[in-house]
């Protein structure tokens, strides 16, 4: 009686720790660093926007994106520099559903209106101001074995310059990058 009492004790030990050791993925082993870049405004809006992020731990990162007009005859955004703050909320290593706080600085084309009630641009048509805002985005990063990411994300913000460009700033993406 004792034998099968002792086999039983060991088999469901054996059982418990099995199923309280998490399974380590690659990608999640010293590597924290991701480079990414956004292949939506690429292609859609012909700006070049690049980011770099740094993961703290599994449930949080911090990062910047940098955003570069293609087009500066097509675009009124001429540049801007994104930090960020995200939190996960997904039980696996810093990927899954999360919430970002961003601030933006910018540079864009400035209006101005006439007596007609409508705009147009300055007789300079590079002339750009240079303005910040804050926001919050939600998104989804999806992490290979190997260590590629995908990434959604979508924000809004207030825009705090006191310039015509827009009252909100936006931030939205699909990327494609590589942890490291």
């Amino acid at each position: 009686m004792k034998k099968i009492t002792l086999i039983i004790l060991v088999f469901v030990t054996t059982i418990a720790f099995a199923q309280e050791k998490e399974e380590n993925y690659p990608q999640d082993i010293n590597k924290k660093t991701e480079i990414k870049i956004n292949a939506l405004t690429l292609i859609a809006a012909k700006w070049i926007d690049v980011s770099y992020e740094r993961l703290i731990d599994e449930e949080s990162s911090y990062g910047i994106a940098a955003t570069l007009s293609t087009d500066r005859d097509e675009s009124d955004l001429n540049y801007s520099l994104t930090p960020f703050y995200r939190r996960y909320f997904s039980g696996n290593f810093a990927r899954g559903f999360f919430v970002e706080g961003f601030g933006m600085l910018y540079s864009a084309r400035d209006y101005y209106y006439d007596d007609y009630d409508h705009y147009d641009y300055y007789s300079n048509s590079d002339n750009f101001e240079t303005g910040f805002g804050l926001g919050i985005s939600i998104g989804g990063k999806f992490v290979s074995k190997k260590g590629f990411t995908t990434e959604l994300v979508l924000g809004v913000g207030r825009n705090f310059s006191e310039n015509s460009y827009d009252d909100a700033i936006g931030r939205v993406g699909i990327s494609v990058g590589y942890r490291f």
